[in-house]
Parts: structure tokens; sequence; C-alpha cells
């Protein structure tokens, strides 16, 4: 018997992580976007309904994330079903936090899971790509720790590229999103082409720091080097309203070290132990407070898992 219906859920993300552009990233346990798909007569993938937006994403099946995403899956599969596909967006846009990844990866899960799962989340992974890239490029960063969850190192668009990295004991993330949209190709279009031969030996040291750090469970360590970033930090930060104002007030209410997300304009600060991180979290959004600027504050530890189905009907 048929399934009628599938409905997956995929996290927000942190990319970079300070100093790992393109190929550091990790999971959070919340928020994320839901995708709901069901049956249609006619072949193929398209959107029926989405919630959350403000009405700003594209319902052309070539536009949006999910969408491209589903089809790649159909296309991967050798099927010609009709799928419609139904986006709740808990993220917000253009926000550092991998809303485009998520969407793409809960379509391609709940299609696979529609489908009856013939497709492991390795097998998954090119279809989340294909969908990630009709907004952001193809690249994993956002993706990588989306699908399979965790803290992950990303060198290349392959399954066996994509390696998991441990999570320290205690370690919490404290997020502040200020209501300013960044989207990722302005974001990039900042971004300096050539660096000096004295910076890429700093930033390559602040990823090995990182990695070290994660591997010692440091996270003194750890928040010292996401913080030593002298390449994409300072092309960027004329686009984060109160960047250094905000990872003041972050440290002071005990954060060890704040960076950008993604393309921001989320700030990520990094905490640790739950109390210390809901603190840092207010101390955040409490500077946009008082600049007039509104915000959503959070707090949440890194997520072992990624996407998963919430239910097959």
């Amino acid at each position: 018997m048929l399934n009628t219906s599938a409905e997956a859920f995929a996290p927000a993300t942190v990319a970079n992580l300070g100093v790992g552009f393109d190929i550091l990233g990790l999971a959070l346990c919340e928020p994320g976007d839901v995708v709901r798909v069901e049956w249609l007569d006619e072949p193929g993938a398209r959107i029926l309904t989405i919630t959350g937006d403000g009405g700003k994403l594209p319902h052309a099946a070539e536009k949006n994330t999910a969408c491209v995403a589903a089809n790649s899956v159909l296309k991967l599969l050798g099927s010609d079903a009709g799928i419609g596909i139904h986006i709740e967006k808990h993220l917000p846009l253009a926000s550092g936090l991998g809303s485009s990844a998520a969407s793409a990866v809960a379509g391609a899960v709940a299609v696979n899971a529609l489908l009856g799962e013939p497709l492991d989340f390795a097998g998954l992974l090119p279809a989340c790509l294909d969908g990630e890239a009709a907004v952001s490029g193809y690249h994993a960063d956002n993706v990588g720790p989306c699908l399979f969850g965790g803290i992950t190192l990303v060198t290349g668009v392959e399954a066996g590229q994509i390696h998991n990295l441990p999570i320290p004991k205690n370690l919490y993330l404290a997020l502040v999103t200020p209501d300013v949209e960044v989207p990722t190709v302005m974001a990039r279009s900042v971004l300096p082409q050539q660096v000096s031969l004295k910076a890429m030996v700093a930033q390559t040291a602040a990823v090995a720091q990182l990695i070290h750090a994660l591997y010692t469970e440091d996270l003194e360590a750890m928040a010292a080097a996401m913080e030593n970033d002298s390449v994409v930090e300072p092309a960027r930060a004329h686009l984060m309203p109160m960047l250094y104002e905000v990872r003041l007030a972050a440290k002071r209410a005990g954060a060890l070290g704040m960076v950008i997300s993604g393309a921001g304009p989320t700030l990520c600060a990094v905490c640790s132990g739950e109390s210390n991180a809901r603190q840092v979290a207010a101390a955040m959004q409490a500077v946009y407070e008082e600049a007039g600027i509104s915000s959503m504050g959070q707090f949440t530890p890194v997520a072992k898992t990624g996407a998963r189905v919430l239910n097959i009907k």
C-alpha cells in the first residue's frame, strides 16, 4: 500500500565557524524547516503552499530550493511521480542560519520518505546540493551538517568528503538574529579575491587550532580560534549591525567568543552550558533592543543528528 504523505524536518546550521570559510559547519537542535509532500497526478514536483516566509519565497519549481531538491531526487531515482510540496518556514530568510539548505534538505528527505526511502542520506546529498545551488552555490558547508548533523569538516561535495568532528561537552551556542537581511550573494561579493601569504598562514593555523580544540574538548581554545579570522569577518563586518557592540556584550555576559554565523547577520556566541548560553543570548538581544532594532535571540546545543522524517502516512 502506497504512503499518502510524508513530512521531514531539517535543522538550522551555522556555517564557517569563524575561520573555516566554506569548510566548517554545525547543526543546531532548533529551529528548523518542515516540508510535507503528497502525491499529485502530474509528473514532477511543484510547490502547493508556503507558510512562514512572509510571501517572499518563490513558488517556481526551478527557483525554490525544496522543489529543486525534490525534483533532483525524482531524477536520481528515474521516477515520473507527481509530488506536491508544502513548506513550513521556521528559519528567517537571508539570516546566516542555512535557511535555503534547510528547505532543500527537508524537501529531499520528505520525497525520499514518500517513495519508501530508497536512498540513504549519502545518496540524497547530491539532490540537497542541487537545491542549495539554486540560491547560494553548489557547496556543502550548510547542507552537510543539516543533512548529517553534528559539527562537520567539508572537503568536497561527496558524502565521503564530509567528516564528522567531535562535539565538546557543555558546548552551547547563543545566537541573535537582527531584523536585517544579508543575502548570501551580497555577503560573498564583498570578500577579497586574493589574500596575502601571511593571511593564508594565519587562517590555516586558526583552522588547525579549532580542529585540535574540538578533539581536546577545549571550549576556550575553540572560541579563540573561531574569532581569529583575518580574512572574512573584516570584509563583512560593515554588513552586520553593531557587530562589535554585541560581541562585547556577549563576553561581558560570559561568552567565550562570538562570530558571524554563515553570511550573517546572525551572530553566534560560544558558551559553556545552558544557563550561560541563556544569559548571553539575552545580553546580545538587549544590545539591539536598546538600539531600536528588533531581533530574535535563542540558545541551543549542537544537534548530534541532522534531518529526520517526522511522519509517514
